[in-house]
C-alpha cells in the first residue's frame, strides 16, 4: 500500500474502512478457492491481500483506540 493510499485511508471513517475490509475478505476467499483448484496464476496475490487486510485493521484498532481515549 503506498502512503498516499495509507493517508487516504487515515482520514477516512471507521465504516468506509469496515466496507473495504468486507470486499479484501472476499476477494481473499476467492483466491484461496482459486489456488485449491488449481486456476490461481499470480500467487503473491494472496499475501498482497492479507496485508491490505492487517493495514486496515489496524487503522481501525487506531481510530477506536483513539475514541476511548477521548471518552476518558
Amino acid at each position: 500500500m503506498k502512503r498516499e493510499e495509507l493517508k487516504k485511508w487515515r482520514e477516512a471513517t471507521v465504516e468506509e474502512i469496515e466496507t473495504k475490509l468486507s470486499e479484501l475478505r472476499e476477494q481473499a476467499y476467492k483466491l484461496r478457492h482459486q489456488l485449491k483448484i488449481g486456476q490461481l496464476k499470480n500467487f503473491s496475490a494472496t499475501t498482497n491481500i492479507k496485508k491490505e487486510i492487517a493495514v486496515l485493521k489496524t487503522i481501525v484498532g487506531e481510530k477506536n483506540g483513539s475514541k476511548k481515549k477521548n471518552k476518558s
